[in-house]
């Protein structure tokens, strides 16, 4: 390796002492807490300048304006991102936060107080969980928390209750949920409630999973910040899965400080929370971009959002080198993995078949039986080969990130009652056609808005993967990003 500066050289901070410079659009409005970023909320908490029930009733109240009802299906006229709302426990947490703080301010974690939502598969005693799926309409309360919950919860944050998932997260579009951008159009998967939560201001974290892009695509599509870590960095065990080789946690906020503030409390780990000083805080920095998706695939305004990205980051001192990529999984390789794991999950189901949304129903019929066992055990074998053949990239090339589109499209029309618009598997293949390989390669991948399309009005996004367990470098590259690209709010909220 060379004699160059490295990124993980970086002073880790827990939450500044001090208000930081607002990242998102307009100014602070100290009036409305929902305004502000986690980060000034932990600090505000901590301050006492705000009560964790202040901040949860004010959330609550926003939901019952914006919201609106509650539905596995959706309507065309609605957010629809929260499954439950659990208001009850959430301010009874948030009270009990706002004591653990005032005994002993100098140990409370950081985001005791802050409200997060979970999404539609990970447990909470007490609680059902139901996949946002009618198959598990009944289902009845978890009988203990998810590792997840377990984690956040020791630390005193308040559950303000679950979030729609793309049924059983097999889908990346989670057409029941509107985008706060344009309710005609979805918010992506297949943590799209997740998403559309925190890009609403409904919730400032929310917890979502990703097996093929799932944090990360309806993070591109709501013009929010996503982290998928290494993976097997954060315990899955209490979550309902997709496919458990593949599935991932991942946590969702309006910027990346916050996201890494979250990240940082489901792994124990430190990262940095704000920008370096300096003009060119990325000197010394190698980020490939490698093309691997043909342009004539992707949106414009996608490319657009690219070429911003690659400008900032050559004005803040990296260096951006075009490489050719690494190899691209065989096209049966994600296919087979999920089929056999999906089919060994959904067994427990059968008789419930008609109660699945035709998608996922229709999928799951033509798995039939799943691939046979030498057939997974081969894909998995490949998969090990691709893993190995990508670290062995990043470690020739000597680079910190690729940066590339997150996603190939601006927020496609969703499918919902009362609408024309069908559900298209081809659309599914395309949300994750840029994502999907970092889960395949279990390496992270940090997602962030790139600005507004000038054709569409609407978020695009771009995303910055690393090798494997190189989180502590490649948040303060995405911090530094996001501080020249910035973050914006849907108009009408």
């Amino acid at each position: 390796m060379r004699g160059r500066p490295r990124c993980h050289q970086v002073r880790h901070c827990s939450v500044p002492n001090e208000p930081l410079p607002l990242t998102a659009r307009g100014a602070a409005d100290s009036a409305d807490p929902t305004r502000l970023d986690t980060v000034r909320l932990a600090a505000a908490l901590r301050r006492r300048e705000l009560s964790s029930v202040e901040l949860t009733r004010a959330l609550l109240d926003r939901i019952e304006r914006l919201d609106g009802a509650r539905s596995f299906d959706g309507n065309p006229h609605h957010i629809n991102a929260f499954v439950r709302v659990d208001a009850e426990d959430a301010l009874a947490a948030a009270a009990a936060a706002d004591r653990r703080r005032a005994a002993d301010p100098d140990n409370t974690p950081p985001l005791c107080g802050i409200p997060v939502a979970l999404k539609d598969l990970i447990a909470v005693a007490g609680r059902s969980v139901t996949a946002s799926s009618a198959v598990l309409a009944d289902a009845p309360p978890a009988d203990r928390d998810s590792d997840v919950w377990a984690t956040l919860r020791a630390q005193g944050m308040v559950h303000l209750g679950h979030v729609h998932t793309h049924e059983f997260a097999a889908g990346g579009t989670t057409d029941q949920v509107g985008n706060p951008w344009d309710l005609a159009r979805s918010a992506g998967g297949s943590s799209g409630g997740s998403a559309a939560a925190v890009a609403a201001r409904l919730v400032p974290l929310s917890v979502g999973t990703d097996t093929m892009g799932s944090v990360r695509i309806p993070a591109a599509l709501t013009g929010t910040s996503a982290i998928k870590p290494t993976q097997g960095a954060i315990s899955t065990r209490g979550v309902i899965p997709l496919a458990p080789s593949l599935d991932d946690i991942g946590p969702m906020a309006r910027t990346v400080a916050d996201a890494a503030l979250l990240l940082g409390a489901l792994t124990g780990m430190d990262y940095p929370l704000t920008p370096r000083a300096g003009r060119r805080p990325l000197a010394g920095t190698r980020i490939a971009v490698t093309h691997r998706v043909a342009a004539d695939r992707c949106d414009p305004d996608v490319l657009d959002g690219g070429q911003t990205a690659v400008q900032a980051a050559l004005r803040l001192g990296a260096e951006i080198v075009e490489l050719e990529p690494g190899p691209a999984p065989d096209a049966a390789l994600a296919g087979t993995l999920i089929r056999y794991e999906m089919a060994a999950h959904h067994r427990a189901y059968r008789s419930r078949r008609d109660h699945y949304r035709p998608m996922v129903r229709d999928q799951l019929d033509a798995i039939g039986i799943g691939p046979t066992r030498e057939e997974y055990e081969a894909a998995r074998d490949r998969r090990r080969s691709l893993r190995q053949a990508w670290e062995g990239w990043f470690a020739e090339h000597d680079v910190d990130a690729v940066l590339e589109p997150t996603v190939v499209m601006t927020a496609p029309l969703r499918a919902v009652p009362g609408s024309s618009v069908q559900d298209d598997p081809v659309v599914h293949q395309h949300l994750s056609e840029y994502p999907a390989l970092w889960n395949l390669t279990g390496q992270p991948a940090i997602a962030l808005p790139a600005g507004l399309g000038s054709r569409t009005g609407l978020p695009a996004g771009v995303s910055l993967t690393g090798s494997r367990n190189s989180e502590t470098s490649l948040v303060p590259i995405a911090l530094d990003l996001q501080a020249v690209l910035g973050v914006a709010g849907p108009p009408f909220i």
